[in-house]
């Protein structure tokens, strides 16, 4: 048996307070929870506040296999929270501040947990504050060579600057994004995009970024239901998608990002890469929410699809 990957998904920790009640959220948490799910050692490296909220989050990720262990409390600054409202099932949020995981700080044991992780997803909404941007950028530049570092792009009017963009960008060795952030990110780096979101346009922006940035190894585009498109230097690979019955799209972008990045760290091909993102994001899309129970028999089903 392999040793377990350790996984750490660093940044945000919130909740989304929708019409039906809260729920626990945020990309670095979501994508953890799905890493863990899938069989790594995965951990959440965020801040919660003194609060209820904080403590009922860490009551709802200890039974998923999260690891809450290396969490802060921040006895000043409560516990994140983003009120959602669902527009044709798709979220539209505000998102509160000051939030605990704007005051992130860098300890030395998150330090050492950075230096021996085997992958980390990071994002540009937890940088929004300086002192978490500096603590994220940092432990991105302690991880080792081998560490596959994933920027997910989740860009959040007004959290976001051409600034976060390009140093994460230099940090990472996969970026992560959905097709309409493409054009988005290229104009916030002063580079010009192509007309349009086709396949054409949207692997001109990813080779452009590739270029650009020599640390970066493969540029990972969501198209929503209609798939998704890989590419590297050497190689590209679209998946058209899969078709189900959509509850909710939050943290179906998360569990794509953990998917791939847990099959990327058995050197699987693009194809594969794909296939499990798809798969993995399109179960989560058709469930309620972005932590949705998760029955031995998917799990085997989804795998045996993915691997078969």
């Amino acid at each position: 048996m392999h040793e377990p990957h350790l996984i750490l998904g660093i940044g945000e920790l919130l909740w989304d307070m929708l019409p039906e009640g809260p729920r626990l959220g945020g990309a670095p948490a979501n994508f953890a929870v799905m890493a863990g799910r899938l069989g790594n050692h995965a951990a959440v490296l965020s801040r919660i506040g003194r609060d209820d909220l904080g403590r009922r989050a860490v009551d709802l990720l200890d039974p998923l296999p999260a690891d809450t262990g290396f969490l802060q409390v921040d006895p000043i600054h409560e516990t994140g929270r983003v009120t959602v409202v669902l527009k044709d099932g798709q979220p539209e949020y505000v998102i509160h501040q000051p939030a605990a995981w704007d005051s992130m700080e860098l300890s030395d044991e998150w330090v050492q947990l950075a230096a021996r992780a085997d992958a980390i997803c990071f994002g540009s909404l937890a940088q929004r504050s300086h002192e978490s941007r500096q603590t994220i950028q940092t432990l991105a530049a302690q991880t080792s060579s081998e560490c596959v570092r994933v920027f997910d792009v989740n860009l959040r009017t007004p959290f976001y600057s051409g600034e976060v963009i390009q140093e994460s960008l230099e940090l990472a060795t996969v970026v992560k994004m959905n097709d309409g952030e493409v054009p988005q990110v290229l104009a916030l780096l002063g580079m010009a995009a192509e007309e349009g979101l086709g396949t054409g346009a949207l692997r001109a922006g990813a080779d452009r970024l590739i270029e650009e940035f020599p640390s970066l190894r493969m540029v990972a585009i969501t198209r929503g239901g209609h798939g998704s498109l890989l590419v590297t230097r050497e190689a590209w690979h679209e998946h058209a998608g899969l078709r189900v019955r959509v509850a909710d799209t939050i943290g179906a972008g998360d569990a794509f990002t953990a998917a791939m990045t847990h099959y990327l760290l058995r050197s699987a091909d693009l194809e594969t890469l794909n296939e499990a993102g798809n798969r993995w994001g399109s179960w989560v899309a058709s469930q309620s929410g972005a932590m949705p129970a998760l029955p031995d028999e998917v799990r085997s089903a989804l795998t045996a699809a993915i691997e078969g």
